[in-house]
């Protein structure tokens, strides 16, 4: 025989023996017979040595960890797991072995619970990378910390995982309370984020209250001094005034006749900087630093025991609220008011029936929505309506494991389950997810070339439907792409509309490809037989109006454009509708109309005007020297010009419209560019108001793709100032769309 020790929550000392234990044996045992002490004798060899990571003895933690257990009613198959979730570490099969020694559902917590702390530690690392890294990694840590308190309650069928979790998770804050180590980056956030907020839904408030003040005092040390000292008491001493005052009230409310239940509600360090925080208060504002609740049987003696009370000591009267005669938005009831003692030292106190107390805990107010949710303006988590409509859920799931704690309970989500990735990395799918959804959710390229799946260390169909808290892993090809059974929902690879919308996607982009290919072929042949294979491709898609060349060949492809308009491009111009109304294009005429310009301090020097921008006066004009052909004459605007001058600026030179007679006689060749829509007439139209304008058309270059007429004139003007006016005219025509000097 042997002694089991329990340690106390610091893990510094050991006090008397409780248990005894017996050896395990090797055969199979009914599950429920001195569970706790075997499990304890099954462990101890294993883990008497070991250290957790945080430095903490594995089976001291264990041991602590029970401990809590039995405190808040745990059964005493929840303790026993908590020596069997660390000795799944240390076995080769440990599913099987523990089943073997203890049942299956001792084997399936311990194996669920060690699979938990796993993904919990995966979290906390990848917040502390996310806060050391880019916004946007810290974004990604905290989805995963929500994630976290998502699966704390999804996790498993069973809720003994969550309540080993959060009581595991006290006795590590203990543990480095007591040690005085240096506590792990996201170690206190994550119990503030994740199991303190957990096990105020739960209702489990000591460990609540507990699990906040250590998680505070590591993360802000010098705060949670500054508040214990403004206490001016202790916590035992705080607790000892509220209890004198709740005996007090309990006596004296009897004693006159109302049946009452006095409870002492003291706040904590947390609470109180919470309150100071979300309120702007300063601590002597703060009046519910103590506070009782009196419950009574019905609404009359609620303002009995208000009475009584405002006669026993000095009410605050701008801190009483009547909840009862002007219930809250949400239903909640009861008196508050706060009243000073002999020593001037204020008491919060609630009054409410056991209906109101009823509904508070349980209904739309329950305690944890109220302070979650901000209702008075606190900050902090705000309470998410999928854990709220489960609440009711959870507390039947621990008053059914306190009272059949062998039984399997149902998962608290129905929508969503969170499966793990072989890293640990949780993942949360819809309800009846496959491996496939599972890849395609951690990268599309991986779902893609998924070819097969293991889940939890065995190979299974790809169409297998997924549980919460299974381990995933698929293998993938090299190269290729999704099969199309996966579209078919009757075979069951795909469930979420995230991989449905991948996979589609997929398939249309090879259909395209292949479209693209076949128009490619068509366009390149066509290039061959018109010996025109030197041409680009993408210069041919520009011209044809299109983007680049592959919206080109996707087109002919598709049979959407034909390749007669090409061909049209390519060949010489012949005869067309344009011809049978062309006007007749007349020579230029014969004038010097270098004659009428003037370099600015030099004689003599030869001018020629730029073919590119083709300027007429008035238009602002500068003067290039060229090498050979003297000063070439360009528009200031013109985009050629910019270009040579951001290379040779030096060659610059100051040039002018002329004002003799030889100026005032010259003409000068212009483009104007119009677009319109291709009709019957339309190029007669346009040349009769140039011809009504007595201007001479020297050029005319027309092009029609998909009902959309270009067209190019080359036209003669002496000032191009007219040619505003003109345009404008031609833009009236019907069909043009706009007419510009190129």
């Amino acid at each position: 025989m042997k002694s089991l020790y329990i340690a106390d929550p610091a893990g510094t000392t050991a006090v008397k023996p409780v248990l005894p234990v017996m050896a395990a044996t090797a055969q199979s045992v009914p599950e429920q017979a001195n569970a706790l002490v075997r499990a304890r004798a099954f462990a101890e060899p294993l883990l008497a040595c070991a250290t957790l990571d945080t430095g903490e003895n594995i089976l001291a933690h264990a041991d602590a960890v029970a401990h809590i257990l039995c405190g808040i009613e745990g059964s005493e198959a929840m303790q026993a797991a908590s020596y069997l979730v660390y000795a799944c570490d240390h076995l080769n099969k440990p599913q099987e072995v523990i089943a073997k020694a203890f049942g299956d559902n001792f084997a399936a917590l311990a194996m669920e619970t060690a699979k938990l702390v796993r993904v919990q530690r995966h979290a906390r690392q990848t917040r502390i990378a996310g806060e050391a890294a880019t916004t946007t990694t810290a974004q990604m840590a905290a989805l995963q910390t929500e994630n976290v308190r998502k699966m704390l309650l999804a996790f498993s069928r069973d809720l003994r995982v969550v309540m080993l979790r959060l009581a595991s998770r006290l006795q590590t804050l203990r543990f480095f309370a007591a040690s005085k180590r240096p506590v792990p980056g996201g170690l206190a956030s994550e119990a503030l984020q994740v199991f303190a907020p957990l096990a105020n839904r739960l209702g489990i408030w000591e460990l609540k209250w507990e699990m906040e003040d250590l998680a505070f005092r590591f993360q802000e040390p010098d705060t949670y001094r500054q508040v214990a000292r403004l206490l001016d008491e202790k916590r035992v001493e705080r607790e000892g005034h509220v209890e004198r005052m709740r005996a007090q009230l309990q006596t004296d409310l009897n004693a006159n006749g109302i049946h009452a239940k006095v409870s002492g509600r003291p706040k904590h360090i947390y609470s109180i900087v919470k309150k100071m925080r979300g309120k702007s208060l300063g601590f002597e504002q703060v009046y519910d630093v103590r506070a009782l609740r009196i419950i009574v049987a019905a609404v009359p003696e609620c303002y009995g025991a208000l009475s009584w009370v405002h006669s026993c000591f000095t009410a605050v009267p701008e801190e009483f609220d009547d909840y009862i005669a002007r219930p809250k938005a949400n239903g909640y009831q009861s008196l508050h008011t706060v009243v000073l003692d002999a020593n001037g030292q204020p008491t919060e106190i609630q009054i409410r029936t056991q209906a109101m107390h009823d509904h508070a805990e349980n209904g739309v107010a329950a305690h944890w929505a109220y302070k979650e949710a901000g209702a008075k303006g606190y900050a902090g988590v705000s309470a998410s309506s999928e854990y709220d409509a489960k609440i009711a859920v959870l507390r039947q799931l621990l008053a059914w494991e306190r009272d059949l704690s062998g039984s399997q309970t149902k998962g608290v989500f129905e929508d969503h389950i969170y499966v793990l990735t072989p890293d640990a990395a949780i993942v949360e799918l819809p309800q009846g997810a496959t491996a496939v959804d599972f890849a395609y959710s951690v990268h599309t390229s991986l779902g893609h070339r998924c070819r097969g799946a293991r889940v939890d260390g065995a190979m299974v169909p790809l169409n297998t439907p997924l549980k919460n808290g299974q381990t995933v892993e698929v293998s993938v090809a090299k190269e290729g792409g999704p099969s199309r059974d996966w579209l078919n929902p009757e075979l069951g690879f795909l469930v979420s509309h995230r991989a449905r919308t991948k996979v589609r996607a997929w398939f249309n982009a090879l259909a395209i490809a292949e479209t693209i290919a076949k128009g490619r072929e068509l366009v390149e042949k066509l290039l061959q037989r018109e010996g025109k294979t030197a041409i680009k491709l993408e210069d041919l898609a520009t011209q044809l109006g299109f983007d680049s060349a592959d919206a080109l060949f996707e087109s002919v492809g598709k049979d959407e454009f034909s390749l007669r308009t090409i061909e049209q491009l390519l060949r010489p111009h012949e005869p067309d509708q344009f011809d049978a109304e062309a006007p007749l294009i007349r020579k230029p005429r014969s004038s010097d109309n270098k004659g009428g310009l003037l370099v600015v301090g030099v004689d003599s020097l030869m001018t020629q005007m730029a073919k590119c921008c083709k300027p007429a006066p008035p238009d602002p004009i500068v003067g290039f020297v060229t090498r050979g052909k003297g000063v070439s004459v360009h528009r200031a605007d013109c985009t050629n010009l910019a270009e040579m001058v951001a290379k040779n600026g030096e060659r610059l030179i100051d040039v002018e419209w002329g004002l003799n007679q030889a100026a005032h006689s010259a003409v000068y060749p212009v483009d104007v560019a119009v677009q319109a829509q291709d009709r019957t007439g339309l190029l007669r139209d346009i040349s009769e108001v140039f011809t009504k304008e007595r201007m001479n058309v020297i050029g005319v270059q027309t092009q029609s793709i998909k009902g959309t007429a270009w067209m190019t004139f080359t036209v003669e003007v002496a000032d191009a100032g007219r040619l505003h006016k003109v345009l404008g005219l031609v833009a009236e025509l019907p069909g043009v769309r706009w007419a510009r000097r190129k």
